[in-house]
This record gives structure tokens, C-alpha cells and sequence, in this order.
């Protein structure tokens, strides 16, 4: 615990749209890096046994949290690589002729995904765009645009840039009266708001272990609902896409049956590994108190940022919202200048653009949040 307390103390950080933190998240991460140097690192035939089963305690745990079914959950490095092999793994006439539909405010990552991919799969990309003057797509706006030459619709749960956050069961009704397949990107939501795939059930969903869950990069999560499973041949495959890993036969490949055909070379099972602890620690949390930690905090922050005048481009809405709220800094203070403002002040949150992004977590504390509004007051005032 020592190399913990010697940084902040956590209580003014406000980045777990980013990376989430733990007490004690450092010394996990050393201990799981320490069993799995002490096995790789050892003379004998046991490696793969303890790597493997640290990915396999990384992946019951997302599937527990997601409320999966076993078979269907596996790693990917991020989300963007999640559905290139998702999208990989389809029948060319799910896509092709057909409209894959995502919303303006979608991780930019995935779009720049599916614009390479858009030409080579024979698929129109309809990005639904923002109201001028506004700070998220509407709901209505994605449902107006979603007919039946919607071949696949990706649903940010929650954006990144606003923190709005779909509903999410009427917008899959109506993907399944246009006989769409639906997925979610539940990276900003999942760990701190509860997700089941199967309520209601969709096709697939992707998301990263980095923020709520308090993870590492490169520990991302696929999940793919089973009926998808069985139609899906992904072109990205190898070896560990198959039942038997080690059929060295060329003409006896065949995908397992389950979600490890989405699998392929030998998996990168480090990222999963070291997240593992993290998940663990997660799991034994109470989820309830998680959230209404943050509802509390964000409630102070809101408070702050209308005193100063500063506009929301979150919903003031918890119902609409993550995690986050984000405000637009004034002409005067740019995101870079606030930012750094408030490291000096032992602050932690970052700025797209003027957008600052404030997202309070489990080491966040009151005293945190009103050093924040004190500072960020006076840095306003001065702007």
C-alpha cells in the first residue's frame, strides 16, 4: 500500500470516464503481474495453464456482470477491435445492399471503423446527426432513421462527449420490428450502471475494462448473443478458433461452437490478466452504494457549475445521464488551461475541447468536489 499513498489520495479525482481507480488498484496490479512473470519466467511445462486461467477468471466475471450466457463472452483488444472482428465474423448478406446506422455521437474510433469497412462490405454507413445547438443525438432522431434497410444498428449507451445515455429498450424494439442486428457499446456505462444482454436481448455488445471497472488497456470484452454465434464465420480465425486448439490438421478446421471461433491466434491473455484483480475487486463491491456515491457527488458538481454560470452539456436528468457531468468552460479558460489549473491544485479531470469532463468514482470525496468547484470558480471568474 506504501506506493498508493504516496500519490493523491483520490479524493479529487474526477477522469473514471477514463481510467477508473481503486485503493489499493497499484498493488493488485503488482501482484498479478508478479504470478504471471514468476510462471512465464519459470523452466517448465505449467505457463499457459496459470495464463489461461487468468484470462478465464477476467471473462467469468464480465459474463457474470453482463448476465451472459457461458460460451459467449471473449477478449478483444479494444472495442473498435471487438466489432472489426464482429463485423468480420458476419454473412455477407446481413450487410451487403443494406445500412449499418450509429449514432453522431458514437466513439469516433468505431466510425472510423465502419467507414473502411463500409465500401469493401457493400453497406451505406447513415450517421444520424446532432440538432444544431445540440450536445447529444436524440433518441427520436435514431428511430426516425432506422427503417428496414438497417442491416445493423451499433447504440452508444452512454456518450463520451456528453454523457447522455440512450434508452435503450424502446430503441432495440423498434431495431427488432425493422429485423435489424443490434449491439450496444456499454463502454461508459458498463461496471457502474447495471446491463443484462438478454433484457432486452440484443445481438451483441463491446466495451473496454479501462474506466468504471478500474482495468488496464488492451482488457476489452465481446459478447456475442449465441443465435449470432451459430451464423457467424469470422474471416479473422487460427488456431484458437477452433474446438480442438491444437488440430494441426488444414483440412480439418472446423469454429467451435461457441463464442472462441471469434477467437484466432494466440490469445494476448496479459491486458486480461492484470484486469483480473480489478474485476475481482469489483465484484465485491455494492454496486448500489457505487452509483449513488456518484449521483451525490455529480449532484454537488451540477450545483457548482450553474452557480457559475457555466452551461451543461450533460442532461441535468441522472435518469439521461452516466456517470459524467460536462460542462462548456467560457472563451477565456480553454480546456488545456483548465485542466492543468487544476492538477496544480491536485485535480484530476481532462477537457475535449471546452468541454470539461468531470466523472466522480469510489476514491472521489465531497472535500474533492468542493475543492474542485472552489478552483474551477476561481479559474471562471478570471477567464
Amino acid at each position: 500500500m506504501a506506493a498508493d499513498t504516496q500519490g493523491p489520495d483520490g479524493s479529487g479525482y474526477f477522469l473514471y470516464h477514463s481510467i477508473g481507480q481503486y485503493a489499493g488498484k497499484a498493488d493488485d496490479l503488482r501482484r498479478a503481474m508478479d504470478v504471471f512473470a514468476a510462471s512465464w519466467g519459470r523452466a517448465d511445462d505449467g505457463q499457459w495453464p496459470v495464463a489461461l486461467g487468468m484470462r478465464a477468471r477476467f471473462l467469468d466475471r464480465w459474463t457474470a456482470l453482463l448476465k451472459a450466457q457461458p460460451g459467449t463472452v471473449t477478449t478483444c483488444e479494444s472495442v473498435t477491435a471487438g466489432l472489426g472482428a464482429l463485423i468480420g465474423g458476419l454473412p455477407d448478406a446481413a450487410l451487403r445492399g443494406r445500412q449499418v446506422l450509429v449514432a453522431g455521437d458514437c466513439f469516433p474510433s468505431v466510425h472510423f471503423l465502419l467507414q473502411a469497412l463500409a465500401e469493401p462490405r457493400g453497406f451505406q454507413l447513415v450517421t444520424v446527426p446532432l440538432r444544431p445547438g445540440a450536445t447529444w443525438v436524440e433518441d427520436e432522431d435514431l428511430r426516425d432513421a432506422w427503417g428496414p434497410e438497417v442491416g445493423l444498428a451499433l447504440l452508444t449507451w452512454v456518450s463520451s462527449t456528453s454523457s447522455h445515455r440512450s434508452s435503450l429498450s424502446p430503441l432495440i424494439a423498434h431495431g427488432r420490428a425493422q429485423g435489424s442486428l443490434i449491439g450496444v457499446d456499454i463502454t461508459q456505462g458498463g461496471g457502474l450502471l447495471p446491463f443484462d444482454v438478454s433484457s432486452p436481448a440484443i445481438d451483441f455488445c463491446l466495451t473496454t475494462s479501462l474506466k468504471w471497472m478500474c482495468g488496464t488497456p488492451g482488457a476489452g470484452m465481446l459478447y456475442v448473443a449465441p443465435e449470432l454465434i451459430a451464423k457467424s464465420n469470422p474471416t479473422l480465425c487460427g488456431w484458437f478458433s477452433q474446438p480442438d486448439p491444437f488440430n494441426w490438421d488444414f483440412d480439418r478446421f472446423s469454429y467451435a461452437p461457441d463464442i472462441r471461433r471469434f477467437d484466432h491466434g494466440t490469445p494476448g491473455v496479459i491486458a486480461a490478466a492484470v484486469s483480473a484483480p480489478a474485476m475481482d475487486w469489483h465484484a465485491g463491491q455494492d454496486h448500489g452504494a457505487i452509483l449513488d456515491n456518484n449521483r451525490r457527488l455529480s449532484a454537488m458538481i451540477e450545483e457548482g457549475a450553474a452557480e457559475m454560470g457555466l452551461r451543461f452539456v450533460s442532461p441535468r436528468d441522472p435518469a439521461q445521464r452516466g456517470g459524467s457531468v460536462m460542462v462548456e468552460l467560457p472563451e477565456g479558460l480553454p480546456g488545456p488551461d483548465a485542466v492543468a489549473g487544476l492538477r496544480e491544485e491536485g485535480l484530476a479531470a481532462d477537457a475535449r475541447s471546452r468541454t470539461l469532463r468531470l466523472s466522480p468514482g469510489v476514491m472521489t470525496r465531497a472535500s474533492g468536489v468542493e475543492r474542485l468547484i472552489s478552483v474551477l470558480g476561481g479559474m471562471v471568474r478570471r477567464a
